[in-house]
């Protein structure tokens, strides 16, 4: 696809990947939603990049997200892209996690992005097509200790989107998947921390492995994703073995 003047959906736009994607696809021309929960933050990168709007939205209410994607349709006219980056990590061993916790994670985290999507096939069929872009995570691949109610979202999430790939194909709407590696951004800082959890310091995850990617590198292999239309996206050839 390609993205000049082509309107996009960001969500977790406040920081991180989806701030990087953002500047991305305006700097390639696109008009992009800006969507994440921080008005403040959002307004603060609006003023960097031309074109931007600014919605605030919770993406773990359903409601407040199909609204949203009404009102990103009403102002721009059409939908060609949604980039479902809005997410939170949660580490725990599986004997404590917080069942209740882990709805509020699994509704932000598969929930959000499907109701994303169900909210915006409408109007990219009415379009002629569209990218959806949906952004898991290297633990979905993995078997990590005190990563299992995370990446068991994000494996979730990774059925949808293949699964809405082959449903969609006859539309033109492509539909895509990116594992992300460990990226610096603030994710772990706001990653919620179940009983018993230890905090592992990103040298020792990544010992063995190459150092953690920024969120520029990743909003890159996203932005290569909506151009090509490929269904995976691995951040590292490496990455592909764990599967």
């Amino acid at each position: 696809m390609d993205i000049k003047d082509k309107v996009a959906i960001v969500t977790g736009a406040s920081y991180g990947i989806g701030a990087e994607t953002a500047r991305l696809l305006v700097k390639h021309g696109a008009k992009v939603a800006l969507v994440a929960r921080s008005r403040d933050k959002l307004e603060q990168l609006s003023k960097e990049l031309p074109g931007s709007v600014v919605f605030q939205t919770d993406m773990s209410d359903e409601k407040a997200a199909r609204k949203m994607v009404e009102k990103v349709n009403d102002k721009f006219g059409w939908i060609d892209i949604l980039i479902n980056n809005a997410g939170r990590g949660y580490d725990s061993p599986v004997e404590f996690i917080d069942t209740d916790e882990y709805r509020k994670i699994f509704e932000l985290n598969v929930v959000g992005p499907l109701v994303a999507m169900q909210a915006v096939i409408p109007f990219m069929r009415k379009r002629g097509g569209g990218s959806i872009v949906n952004i898991s995570s290297g633990t979905a691949l993995m078997h990590l200790e005190e990563m299992g109610a995370y990446s068991s979202t994000k494996r979730a999430l990774g059925g949808i989107t293949l699964t809405a790939r082959e449903e969609l194909a006859k539309d033109k709407i492509s539909v895509s998947i990116v594992y992300p590696y460990i990226t610096l951004t603030d994710f772990e800082k706001n990653t919620l921390k179940g009983k018993y959890t230890e905090e592992m310091p990103v040298e020792d995850i990544t010992n063995g492995r190459p150092p953690a990617d920024t969120a520029q590198y990743v909003a890159e292999q996203i932005l290569e994703v909506v151009q090509s239309g490929r269904p995976e996206q691995y951040v590292h050839d490496w990455m592909k073995k764990m599967r």
